[in-house]
């Protein structure tokens, strides 16, 4: 017989797991992006870094129904309404259809505005707005694959996202290959062949994960009935973790801007950095998910003793990997770095980052699995509160008083570490209090 705690534990590997798998796969295909792009030039390197900082933008719009919908499906699935998780989905489904179609002509037309916006090189925004058009062609797919993968993350099923990760991740690399240096009959794209190969990864995710939900064996399925109700209910959750994210992004890019005022090989040496960080955030990111739909089902059933268990052991193993991960950034930055560029002002800039955010290892596990936890919980007003108070006061005002009084980029990596710090103590005290266990969905 093994002992309950033993099962719980086992619970949350088994759903952490391939999620934190299938996170690194996100973030190696991303590196090799941006080593295939960074091939290009210099300034397509900055390009495509400075774009992942708008796809945080549309993370905001995808975030009003994915978080809604993750606390409603994980606490149906838990009191084992299938059929109602199943029909929400479809909801959801048609709403982020409806939503890529404005959001597309927005993007489309206003990508040079965007890039205008944070003073970066004409190179770089020339490059960024040409690759970023593409994109924006392409929402519809981007918005139902966040959809579809955390629905059927919250009903329980992670492994399936892996393998069509692991699949697409290869298929992505290939047209790189083809399309940005022109092989195979190909003419040479580019940083646009860079974004076609991207959306047609994304197009086989979607089309993967639809014949999967149309069995009947799938923990969740694509059922054609509307809710309103139900609905209503997960827009009314989503739009506090919408409202987050979206304040949220536009402090991180108010905090990339103040990066690029330094110059293009401290923005780049930020964005190479940040994108090696991303390795980190795997087991992160594995765990949160893992305590989002595990709180959410738990609560469903209605065992809140359970539900808060289950976010601490995530808590705990998750601090434990990524405090590793933190160890060998802090031991090997340049190394690692000198990977993906051998410009020496780039590789100085991006070790002296992975030193420094090595540190901040820890809080940041805390942060990820605890905030993600209250999300799951449908809690979404109080993390909202936390990291707005958190990113403005100790991040944001103390960056920008920084550059002003002339300090060097690093300093604004110290501040960021600290605020990650202050947040991660947040949220551990906001947890071990535990009233956002009575959240009402």
């Amino acid at each position: 017989m093994i002992p309950k705690y033993s099962q719980d534990t086992r619970k949350v590997f088994s759903l952490a797991i391939p999620a934190a798998l299938k996170s690194l796969v996100d973030i190696l295909q991303s590196l090799i992006d941006m080593l295939m792009v960074g091939m290009i030039s210099f300034y397509a390197l900055a390009a495509v870094g400075v774009t992942m900082q708008f796809m945080m933008v549309l993370n905001v719009l995808m975030t009003l129904y994915v978080v809604g919908g993750n606390a409603l499906i994980s606490r149906f699935i838990g009191s084992g309404r299938k059929r109602r998780a199943s029909s929400l989905l479809y909801a959801l489904f048609i709403f982020a259809i409806i939503l890529s179609i404005f959001v597309s002509f927005l993007g489309y037309f206003g990508g040079e505005f965007f890039y205008s916006l944070l003073g970066v090189e004409e190179k770089v925004a020339e490059l960024g707005s040409a690759y970023f058009k593409i994109i924006s062609l392409g929402i519809v797919v981007i918005f139902v694959d966040a959809l579809l993968f955390n629905a059927m993350s919250a009903a329980g099923d992670t492994k399936s996202s892996l393998y069509i990760k692991l699949v697409s991740a290869c298929i992505n690399a290939f047209l790189n290959y083809v399309l940005i240096f022109g092989h195979f009959g190909f003419p040479s794209m580019g940083i646009e062949g860079a974004a076609i190969a991207t959306l047609i990864a994304y197009t086989f995710n979607v089309f993967v994960y639809l014949l999967i939900l149309k069995k009947s064996t799938s923990k969740i399925n694509i059922l054609p009935i509307i809710r309103v109700n139900d609905f209503k209910r997960a827009l009314v959750v989503g739009w506090g973790a919408a409202l987050d994210r979206g304040i949220s992004s536009m402090s991180f890019i108010l905090f990339v801007a103040i990066i690029a005022w330094y110059g293009s090989a401290e923005l780049a040496g930020y964005q190479v950095g940040l994108r090696v960080e991303g390795i980190a955030f795997m087991p992160g990111f594995g765990f949160a998910i893992a305590a989002m739909a595990l709180v959410g089902q738990n609560l469903g059933a209605n065992n809140k003793d359970k539900a808060y268990k289950m976010g601490i052991i995530s808590g705990r193993i998750a601090y434990v990997f990524m405090g590793a991960i933190g160890l060998f950034m802090i031991l090997f930055p340049e190394y690692i770095v000198g990977l993906f560029t051998e410009d020496k002002t780039t590789i100085l800039i991006a070790s002296q980052y992975l030193i420094l955010v090595g540190l901040a290892q820890v809080p940041l596990a805390i942060m990820f699995v605890y905030s993600s936890a209250l999300r799951g919980a449908g809690a979404t007003k109080t993390t909202l509160k936390i990291n707005v108070f958190s990113l403005w006061f100790f991040r944001i005002i103390p960056s920008y008083i920084a550059y002003k009084l002339g300090f060097g980029v690093i300093s604004i990596f110290v501040i960021m570490n600290i605020e990650t710090l202050l947040k991660g103590i947040i949220y551990w005290y906001i947890y071990q209090k535990k009233e956002w266990l009575n959240t009402k969905v």
